[in-house]
């Protein structure tokens, strides 16, 4: 009995010099996002924008707050039955970022993953996730999106001068209203989409844990 209770407080002590190494930091309605979530999005953001390691204080609280928005798209996209992107489509948009800024190479793509911690498989999901979001936003809100031609001739005619220096082969009206037209639509998208994602934000039910980014 002596031995077992020796052994006990042996693990006693043992437990209470442990490092916590994940816990909870946020809770988004039923999703519990963790430190190491945040982490996780942080590494990734930041080698998609080819961006300095950073895993300070201010810098995951912003990936924290970008994985509320996703937990809160993933939601809608859940109830409403939108559809996800591909496989398929994320492998060519892994092979167009490894053409583009590794030459084609696995080896300089995976040597730069792993200086962010991460995987190529970890990548590929990431890239599904995006393009499912973006899938979403298309479906969703492209919809409503009504551009007519005197809000392209008005764009064209106060922009002229720009559009000058982007197109100087070819500057006229005719040729640029397609171009313009989807950069309205695609202006008014994006508005809808983040006033929708305010307001689903204020209707969620975000709990932020005491100590979560310390």
């Amino acid at each position: 009995m002596l031995k077992l209770g020796l052994f006990l407080a042996a693990i006693a002590v043992a437990l209470s010099g442990a490092v916590v190494l994940d816990r909870i930091a946020v809770v988004v309605n039923k999703h519990a996002i963790k430190l190491s979530d945040i982490q996780h999005e942080l590494r990734l953001t930041e080698f998609i924008n080819s961006q300095p390691l950073d895993l300070g204080a201010a810098a995951r609280k912003q990936a924290a707050d970008h994985l509320i928005d996703q937990a809160v798209i993933r939601d809608e996209i859940a109830l409403e039955g939108y559809g996800r992107a591909t496989d398929a489509q994320a492998t060519s948009l892994l092979n167009q970022l490894r053409k583009n800024r590794f030459t084609g190479s696995d080896t300089r793509l995976r040597a730069s993953l792993e200086r962010y911690g991460l995987t190529e498989n970890e990548l590929h999901d990431h890239l599904l996730w995006q393009m499912t979001v973006l899938n979403f936003i298309d479906q969703r809100f492209r919809p409503g999106v009504l551009v007519n031609d005197d809000d392209v001739r008005k764009y064209y005619d106060s922009h002229l001068d720009q559009l000058k220096k982007q197109h100087p082969r070819d500057f006229s009206f005719e040729k640029l209203a397609p171009e313009i037209r989807t950069l309205l639509e695609g202006e008014q998208v994006n508005k809808q989409f983040d006033a929708w994602l305010d307001e689903s934000r204020k209707n969620a039910r975000i709990q932020y844990l005491n100590g979560a980014f310390q």
